[in-house]
């Protein structure tokens, strides 16, 4: 195809997201073609109207509307979780049975012993308009994200020792940015206003009394991914690589920002000192500092997440350090698992 125009261009993208599925009846290759009825998925639609694709016998050739026969089908919907607080107000029954006038406020925390009563009231408050979509039902623009967010349900999830309200999505293909932006805001504006501001009017009937459910509140609210809510949160100021020493065998390795464990280096010598020199030499020119590298080794051996793997913990002590001091701790690495060669 040639000389396509930029519409019909974002028609087939809007129509056909990666990760659709390809069925080949016919190409035109006269070298190597791919054999008819092989299936693939789609990677891209680039600028002449080629669909490139992966096939499922590893062949990764393009296919041309109007030269290879072919039938594009959508990509099958995926599950996208986006994770929010939960709040509850709980008014207990007094000895007579009655409830009392004042209510407990409950957090994520305190929710967990009442999840099964909260997925049950969730499940009962949705419409028989919703059995479809969900609350996309009421989505009233005709774009993007309506096409590829199929449907959106609320439920609850029990993360990190607490309860947290899921906006559950089954979407076909993937969100650029601008539509995850979209989605929020309009999950964002049922649990507030919409939808969730009808559930949290509804008593829940517990064992102890009646609970009351918000998925939306005033204070610390957000709506994240999965990735966004629960992933590893990295150290700020971090650099991508850097050097030291092995403290066991004195070897010169690499540590990468994010990554388990360390690489052992092809520059390194059977001497540590020149092995030291190294590391100093080659965190210099890449600008990195004897905090960051601390924050390094501690983050490449006990996690990212974690006080020791910021830069901060130890810029306060640095300029306190005598030269020896700070010698000695930039060889005194104590990594004992296996490494990867890293030039």
């Amino acid at each position: 195809m040639s000389n396509i125009s930029k519409e019909w261009l974002d028609f087939l993208r809007e129509q056909y997201p990666p990760g659709s599925r390809i069925k080949l009846r016919a190409m035109k290759d006269p070298y190597a073609p791919v054999e008819p009825g092989t299936m693939g998925t789609l990677d891209c639609i680039d600028d002449l109207g080629t669909f490139h694709c992966t096939f499922d016998n590893g062949r990764t050739l393009g296919v041309i509307i109007g030269q290879d026969s072919f039938t594009v089908l959508p990509p099958e919907p995926i599950t996208l979780k986006l994770y929010m607080p939960l709040t509850a107000e709980l008014y207990r029954r007094n000895d007579w049975g009655d409830l009392e006038d004042n209510s407990s406020e409950l957090d994520g925390r305190a929710l967990r012993p009442y999840m099964g009563h909260i997925l049950a009231a969730l499940v009962r408050n949705r419409l028989p308009e919703e059995a479809e979509r969900g609350i996309m039902h009421w989505y009233s623009r005709d774009d993007s994200v309506n096409e590829k967010v199929r449907s959106v349900v609320f439920t609850a999830e029990e993360r990190d020792g607490q309860l947290w309200g899921v906006a559950e999505c089954k979407v076909a293909g993937s969100l650029s940015p601008e539509e995850m932006d979209i989605l929020k805001d309009t999950i964002s504006g049922q649990a507030s206003d919409g939808w969730g501001e009808g559930f949290e009017q509804r008593e829940i009937a517990v064992d102890d009394g009646e609970l009351y459910v918000h998925l939306w509140n005033w204070n610390d609210w957000s709506i994240q991914t999965e990735a966004e809510r629960f992933g590893p949160k990295l150290a700020e100021g971090l650099p991508e690589l850097c050097f030291s020493i092995l403290k066991s065998t004195g070897a010169l390795i690499c540590i990468k920002r994010g990554e388990q464990g360390f690489y052992l280096s092809d520059w390194s010598t059977d001497d540590q000192e020149t092995n030291a020199e190294l590391a100093d030499f080659n965190n210099e020119k890449l600008g990195v500092t004897s905090a960051q590298r601390q924050a390094m080794e501690v983050g490449s051996m006990l996690g990212w997440d974690i006080p020791g793997a910021d830069p901060k913990s130890y810029e306060s002590h640095e300029a306190h350090r005598t030269p020896a001091e700070a010698q000695g701790s930039d060889t005194e690495f104590g990594m004992t698992m296996g490494g990867m060669s890293l030039g």
